[in-house]
């Protein structure tokens, strides 16, 4: 691949995110991981205890030749509730807070003019944070891929991850996978 580059957000579940974002043309690679406190190698158990501060986040790897950092947010704020504060649905506490966590200063000028855009189409409402830098830590490999492989025999995520691939086939058709 010519170019890379990568986004790290936050949008509640991470198993949730990272199906949405294995769908989005461009996208070359997709990690679930921790991100944003302050424990250092946390596990699962340990950021789901909502004592480390950390989010569930995913780091995207896109060629920014097919797909901007700009349409990454727009489809990441569009494809989960940037209006609720600290939960996404049942998944409550700080671990699944909707946050974006800048790579660098044009990164955090495009999250701030993303959010500006998100806020136009929710009334104001979006809560979703500007955070970092932070340090990023891979989730434990159980985790990686989990929608394609456990998560189609998980009710959580059967009731979950289809309606965020349905909006995203719906309100970016334009940046799905064929």
């Amino acid at each position: 691949m010519a170019n890379s580059e990568q986004a790290i957000i936050a949008g509640g579940c991470f198993w949730c995110t990272e199906a949405v974002f294995r769908d989005v043309i461009g996208v070359t690679e997709v990690e679930s991981g921790y991100i944003g406190g302050t424990v250092e190698n946390p596990t699962y158990k340990q950021v789901c205890s909502g004592t480390t501060g950390h989010a569930e986040a995913i780091r995207v790897t896109y060629d920014p030749d097919v797909i901007s950092h700009a349409e990454i947010l727009d489809v990441f704020l569009g494809t989960h509730d940037p209006t609720q504060l600290n939960r996404q649905g049942n998944d409550v506490g700080t671990q699944y807070r909707s946050a974006i966590f800048p790579l660098d200063d044009a990164q955090r000028a495009e999250a701030e003019a993303a959010i500006g855009r998100a806020n136009d189409d929710h009334g104001g409402k979006v809560v979703t944070t500007i955070e970092g830098p932070a340090k990023w830590y891979p989730a434990e490999d159980y985790h990686q891929e989990y929608w394609e492989g456990e998560g189609k025999q998980n009710p959580y995520c059967l009731a979950v991850i289809p309606p965020k691939i349905m909006k995203l086939r719906k309100s970016f058709q334009d940046k799905v996978k064929a």
